[in-house]
């Protein structure tokens, strides 16, 4: 990614290498409303629904190891992701996954995904991970961890994960469909099936 800052004429070139990217502790709460603001205002460009999340949410997610943050070396916020679990840790999602529009096109998201991917496989070594969503990087992203596509019955039926959707501007359509299928694609990671092959 090349920059152009406001000050300075120069070209500056951003790489991975620029980024902390590591497991949130207690003291990145500090993040926690720019991480929602930044999630409802992208879902909003994109046109897209987005399960609403609150700073207190991501605090406890942060304060209970679930996290993935990446930070500038400056300090400046640059992405996050956190783990959700369902039917009783038989399923793990990775949620949230934002980045800071000004660090975006540096392989940012790629980044965070493959870190919460591996907490969630070092927390949860057994569970399946899944996800929802409408973004065809994230359903990129996903493949290359090898998440398959699969039908909204594959995942959990806790109903506290489908409550979740109730915030979405799609969840009519959701619910119109009785939950078999909706505007996002289903994925699918289960540690059990790629121990068979």
């Amino acid at each position: 990614m090349i920059l152009k800052t406001p000050l300075k004429s120069t070209l500056i070139t951003m790489t991975l290498d620029d980024f902390i990217i590591e497991v949130a502790t207690p003291a990145d709460s500090k993040f926690s409303t720019i991480i929602t603001n930044e999630m409802e205002e992208s879902a909003k460009a994109r046109g897209t629904g987005i399960a609403k999340r609150s700073p207190e949410y991501i605090i406890k997610k942060i304060e209970e190891g679930k996290a993935v943050i990446a930070l500038h070396k400056d300090g400046t916020w640059a992405g996050f992701c956190y783990i959700e679990t369902w039917g009783h840790g038989k399923f793990v999602a990775n949620s949230g996954l934002i980045v800071n529009p000004i660090y975006r096109k540096v392989g940012l998201a790629k980044a965070i995904k493959y870190k919460v991917f591996e907490l969630s496989r070092t927390k949860y070594p057994d569970s399946k991970i899944f996800g929802l969503t409408t973004g065809s990087a994230v359903m990129k992203i996903n493949s290359e961890l090898g998440y398959e596509p699969v039908v909204y019955s594959d995942l959990t039926d806790d109903e506290d994960f489908w409550k979740g959707c109730q915030s979405c501007v799609n969840y009519p359509i959701l619910m119109m469909k009785e939950r078999k299928n909706c505007m996002c694609t289903a994925m699918l990671y289960d540690p059990a099936e790629k121990i068979k092959k």
